[in-house]
């Protein structure tokens, strides 16, 4: 079956004709058709119709001013479109350089706080390495504390009991030097921290000769002397043995008859030093040296 051509569409002049004319044509028809309407009203009954009415000048002036106030208000509407077309371009305008403006602000914004976040990182890397220090110098003030004897201390350790012989021969009795070869060769050995009958030895104690007694920190002692030291418990005592200090008191020891005794404890707690041996008037900083009398990282002058 053939196919047949359709027509193009022709389309209404109400759509064609520009809008200004339509509405002309439209405003003059109806003024004709109410003219007639109220002529065919006023004739009489079987009267043919009167020939074309004649107008008036009053007619075409009313028509004439009404084409002129619609071409007035069509003007008005031109202007006024005219001019909010300038109103939406400069609000255009002003929209287009807020937005930049604040994008700007943005970018700003956003650089700062990518400066903000970089400073930010080195301040949490320097406290991190502030608090590292920190830390560090506290274990080591409380190392020098613990081992100049200005805190009591506790942990494991060796107790020595020292004492003069059994026949009471007071010339066989325990000196002051014998005393002092037994501490310096604890210190060697590694001791933390040295007591002798519960009075701290530091590094300004000096056991003395006290007549026939012996005197520590000016105190008097009296045997048995019990010493006590805190260290590593399974190599304290061996190391003891080892020093030169160590040796020489055992061999004074198996000499003159000593008493002697030592044993391994678990936990003990030593006094911190007396307070006149805690004032220090001079210090000089100096290489960490474990021996000789005390500890020698801050040695008194």
């Amino acid at each position: 079956m053939a196919e047949t051509e359709q027509a193009p569409r022709v389309l209404p002049d109400r759509v064609t004709t520009p809008l200004l004319t339509l509405i002309t044509q439209q405003s003059l028809d109806e003024d004709y058709r109410h003219v007639a309407a109220r002529r065919a009203a006023g004739r009489a009954p079987g009267t043919p119709p009167a020939g074309p009415p004649r107008r008036g000048p009053g007619r075409h002036l009313m028509t004439g001013a009404a084409v002129a106030l619609f071409g007035l208000m069509v003007a008005l509407a031109a202007v006024q479109t005219s001019r909010n077309a300038d109103v939406d371009a400069a609000s255009h305008r002003t929209l287009v350089t807020r937005i930049e403006t604040e994008r700007e602000a943005l970018a700003t914004q956003q650089d700062r706080v990518a400066d903000l976040r970089e400073g930010n990182a080195e301040l949490q890397q320097q406290l991190t390495r502030l608090i590292s220090a920190e830390q560090g110098a506290v274990s080591r003030l409380r190392r020098l504390q613990v081992r100049t004897g200005f805190v009591a201390t506790t942990g494991e350790g060796i107790v020595v009991t020292v004492d003069d012989p059994a026949s009471g021969d007071p010339d066989l009795a325990v000196r002051a030097e014998n005393l002092n070869w037994l501490l310096d060769g604890l210190w060697l050995a590694g001791a933390e921290a040295i007591a002798v009958n519960d009075e701290r030895v530091t590094a300004r104690s000096a056991v003395t000769p006290s007549g026939t007694a012996i005197g520590l920190n000016t105190d008097p002692l009296t045997p048995p002397y019990v010493v006590r030291a805190i260290g590593n418990r399974d190599t304290l005592q061996a190391r003891l043995l080892e020093t030169g200090p160590g040796a020489l008191f055992f061999d004074a020891a198996a000499t003159f008859g000593f008493r002697t005794g030592m044993q391994n404890v678990e936990s003990q707690t030593l006094p911190a030093a007396p307070t006149a041996q805690l004032q220090l008037s001079a210090t000089e900083q100096g290489p960490a040296v474990d021996g000789g009398r005390g500890p020698q990282e801050d040695e008194p002058s």
